[in-house]
């Protein structure tokens, strides 16, 4: 790669959109894409957590990554015509189907259940709430900007599949679930 990666237009606290304009570091829309980014790069460690072997499971996440990186470039667009390309109504239903699939191993819950118990399934229940902020971002930021429905609809999936993965994988592995204790 030739040429610098440094620019330094961003030295005095501001960024360039997609469109050219600049807006601060913390403008509300940098904090979307930001945080979406911070997802990504925390499948990418959950990609290479001990014990991730389900080529499955690791397809859905390479595929989650791409299209996060679709959702960022959409929100890092302000331009009143940005569209929304390669992410459809199909990607939700590919974390359904997921979902369904792992959840008909797993035993019913009895109450909230802590995070955590495997490595794996603790790095899996980061990318959850990560994912959640990225959600809540998004939502701030639908409040006055365009943001298509599906970008939020695939978040709440996303963190959703957060959830039953962590599950699946420490009943699969035979590790105990903990469970709320509020006299704790």
């Amino acid at each position: 790669m030739k040429g610098k990666v440094y620019t330094r237009t961003g030295d005095a606290g501001t960024t360039s959109l997609v469109s050219g304009n600049r807006v601060s570091k913390d403008d509300v829309r940098v904090e979307a894409y930001g945080t979406v980014d911070e997802l990504n790069s925390n499948i990418g460690v959950l990609l290479h957590s001990t014990k991730l072997d389900d080529k499955e499971i690791i397809a859905l996440l390479r595929k989650a990554q791409n299209k996060l990186f679709n959702i960022g470039a959409y929100l890092a667009n302000d331009a009143a015509d940005a569209a929304l390309y390669g992410l459809t109504q199909d990607d939700v239903t590919a974390l359904e189907n997921m979902m369904d699939k792992m959840s008909g191993e797993l035993p019913p819950m009895r109450g909230f259940i802590l995070p955590g118990g495997s490595r794996l399934s603790a790095t899996a229940d980061r990318c959850r709430t990560i994912t959640r902020r990225a959600e809540r971002r998004v939502v701030t930021l639908s409040r006055t900007a365009k943001v298509e429905p599906l970008v939020l609809e695939y978040l709440n999936r996303l963190s959703d599949f957060f959830f039953v993965f962590a599950r699946f994988n420490n009943i699969s592995n035979q590790v105990e679930e903990i469970y709320w204790d509020k006299d704790a």
